[in-house]
């Protein structure tokens, strides 16, 4: 037996909108009733009717929803500003680009979110680049200036003639500020020493002083812990000196965290002519880090304005340190370092490194204590082990 049930067909959607225009136009249907009969509003009715009108049968298929304007879309103009600032600045991320933008006076100001998504769209920004901040990391910082200061020294500066050079440098933990950044042919504790209470004379003494565990700025680690020259200028001066726990780069944060702005924005790509051409170029780039540039911790503002608002009492600096002793009076004699690095005193070997071997050191003879000095830097304090006549006084010269 022959099937006469009725099939079903399924309509397109332009069908379903045809059929609800001819029920209105050639039969006379009320739009109220033909909007109830396919389920839509009487505006939409509407709509299609004036399609219909309008395109024709065309006017009917489905357009695209999306708004023939944005209204907070970022114009062209500042697009292309944007682009070129950060192909200039590849440093400059979102927010430094933002802060750039208002100075300038643009108008409309972009977002700081339309940037990000405006330098990712063109590839400019790695998403995955960045590693979220561990949870255990603390952010600290002293409340005014003068109180703390960073030191550490960073190398990579490289003159024509190949050598390379190191820079002792120091900054405010409150305002960010660069109180110290000079440039060392060695590092040794006299050129540390020397920047250091340059620092002082020009910003004044701050209350303390943190450092890594590094010889030139403590004897933590050496054999009788020594007093460092470092550590004797710190005392003098009535300065606490903070040292970090080994391995804990993150203490130091915001010296590091200034090297890494040092040699993407000043050291990448540069080879110095020599050494008065690369400390006269860092010190024009530190003024205009100091005064000048923007600093994202600070609201964007430069550290200067921070440095000189608020400060804790500061004092002049004593640098004795580094003046020349008077080393001729009969409690001093000087020896000559071996090849093995060791000095002799009446028969008593002392090591002071190999590294020393074929110097000129002065020993200060006590009743009971012996000072080994390498200029002005106490390199060893020992006890004598004999109380037998010291004959040369200056073996050093002795041939």
């Amino acid at each position: 037996m022959r099937d006469t049930r009725p099939m079903l067909v399924e309509l397109s959607v332009v069908e379903q909108r045809y059929q609800a225009v001819l029920a209105v136009i050639r039969d006379g249907v009320p739009v109220v009733e033909v909007a109830r009969r396919f389920d839509v509003s009487r505006q939409a009715v509407h709509r299609w009717l004036r399609w219909y009108e309008q395109q024709g049968l065309g006017g009917l298929a489905d357009r695209s929803h999306r708004p023939p304007r944005c209204s907070h879309q970022m114009p062209a103009s500042v697009e292309a500003q944007v682009l070129e600032m950060r192909r200039l600045n590849p440093v400059w991320g979102p927010r430094r680009l933002l802060h750039e933008l208002e100075r300038a006076g643009v108008q409309p100001l972009p977002s700081r979110s339309g940037i990000y998504r405006l330098l990712r769209r063109h590839a400019l920004i790695d998403p995955d680049a960045r590693k979220p901040r561990s949870k255990k990391f603390k952010r600290w910082e002293r409340g005014t200036a003068m109180e703390l200061w960073q030191m550490d020294v960073v190398g990579g500066i490289v003159l024509a003639d190949g050598t390379t050079l190191k820079a002792l440098t120091g900054i405010d933990d409150h305002s960010r500020f660069i109180v110290c950044a000079g440039l060392m042919r060695r590092e040794n504790a006299r050129s540390v020493c020397g920047h250091f209470a340059e620092a002082m004379r020009v910003h004044g003494v701050p209350e303390e002083i943190l450092t890594d565990n590094g010889k030139v700025f403590t004897g933590r680690f050496g054999r009788g812990q020594p007093e460092v020259l470092f550590d004797r200028i710190c005392r003098e001066n009535g300065i606490t000196h903070l040292l970090t726990a080994p391995r804990s780069p993150t203490t130091t944060g915001k010296i590091e965290r200034w090297h890494k702005t040092l040699r993407l924005e000043f050291l990448m790509g540069k080879v110095f002519a020599d050494f008065d051409d690369a400390q006269g170029q860092l010190d024009a780039f530190v003024a205009e880090y100091n005064n000048n540039r923007p600093h994202d911790a600070l609201e964007m503002r430069p550290p200067a304005t921070r440095f000189y608002a608020q400060r804790a009492q500061t004092r002049p600096a004593d640098a004795s340190a580094l003046t020349p002793v008077d080393r001729s009076g009969d409690d001093w004699i000087a020896r000559r370092v071996s090849a093995v690095g060791v000095v002799s005193v009446a028969w008593q070997q002392i090591s002071v490194g190999k590294h020393r071997a074929g110097r000129t050191v002065d020993v200060q003879v006590g009743e009971e204590i012996l000072h080994i000095w390498d200029g002005n830097e106490l390199l060893k304090t020992v006890l004598r082990d004999n109380r037998k006549e010291i004959r040369k006084k200056r073996a050093s010269i002795a041939s």
